[in-house]
């Protein structure tokens, strides 16, 4: 990693810092960018240790190799949530899943809560918590081979790291609910369609050098300026999100452990289709 001795190191996330850009690439490209339990704890981290970076003005988010991200590492954190922590009585395993529910809110949150502003230039799949995470940054670009996808319904579980918060904001109520009902994939000229993204370009290369570019153009005004305007633009709207946010930690405490999300998690991880009964 480049950028100074202040900011932190990780094996799953690299930066760059030059001319006031941070990029910050998910860079586990091997496993598609599968955020495991280390990328929890050390991009929230990264990424207030760049908001404190004076000479920083603007993040960038992108990602190294075929895809942003293919969301969380259920190879990695299935067996966990689907038997819980196996310890103590059953208000003292909600309250565990609630306190993990939050914890791993914080890491996206990051995002919403930086001074700077962000960027997320998406390539290939983004799928479950990494819409969750682009959901968090201020401009979403996208090359269009991007695919993304709402997928925690089609694991039976309901979302709850972000997106059912922040997207109804950015594309409206009626888009997130058939996204998030279906599960379904939608492209990068429908992700633009709607609104989630500001651009699509013809591929990946051609997307990191536009993010570059507008970057370069944010970071070359006032940095006061830039961010007193991202801190009034957000004020309305970060009590209703981080209040929504709670209220999806406590709903999947009480049924995060549903047969069907034990069923989801099992048929993902065998790499077949789930037999969901509503319970």
């Amino acid at each position: 990693m480049t950028g100074g001795s202040t900011i932190p190191t990780s094996d799953v996330i690299s930066v760059e810092v030059a001319d006031h850009i941070a990029s910050v690439w998910l860079d586990r490209p091997e496993a598609r960018n599968a955020m495991a339990p280390a990328f929890w704890d050390e991009f929230p981290v990264i990424i207030e240790a760049l908001d404190r970076e004076a000479d920083v003005r603007v993040i960038v988010v992108a990602a190294r190799g075929p895809a942003f991200s293919v969301g969380i590492d259920l190879k990695a954190f299935g067996p966990m949530l689907m038997g819980g922590s196996g310890e103590g009585s059953p208000v003292t395993q909600r309250r565990s899943t609630y306190e993990d529910a939050r914890r791993l809110q914080h890491t996206f949150n990051a995002l919403g809560d930086a001074r700077k502003p962000t960027i997320a230039a998406v390539h290939g799949y983004c799928l479950g918590a990494g819409v969750d995470l682009i959901t968090a940054v201020d401009i979403r670009l996208a090359s269009e081979d991007a695919v993304f996808s709402v997928r925690e319904t089609k694991i039976g579980m309901v979302a709850d790291l972000g997106t059912l918060q922040r997207l109804p904001l950015i594309v409206g109520h009626a888009q997130v609910a058939e996204m998030a009902f279906t599960g379904r994939d939608f492209s990068a000229d429908e992700a633009h369609e709607l609104g989630l993204v500001s651009r699509v370009y013809p591929n990946p290369e051609e997307l990191h050098e536009a993010a570059n570019e507008l970057a370069a153009e944010i970071a070359s005004n006032s940095p006061l300026a830039v961010q007193g305007t991202k801190a009034v633009l957000n004020r309305g709207r970060a009590r209703d999100v981080e209040a929504n946010l709670d209220y999806v930690a406590l709903w999947n405490a009480a049924f995060l452990h549903s047969n069907d999300f034990i069923e989801g998690v099992s048929s993902f991880i065998q790499k077949r289709p789930p037999e969901f009964t509503g319970e």
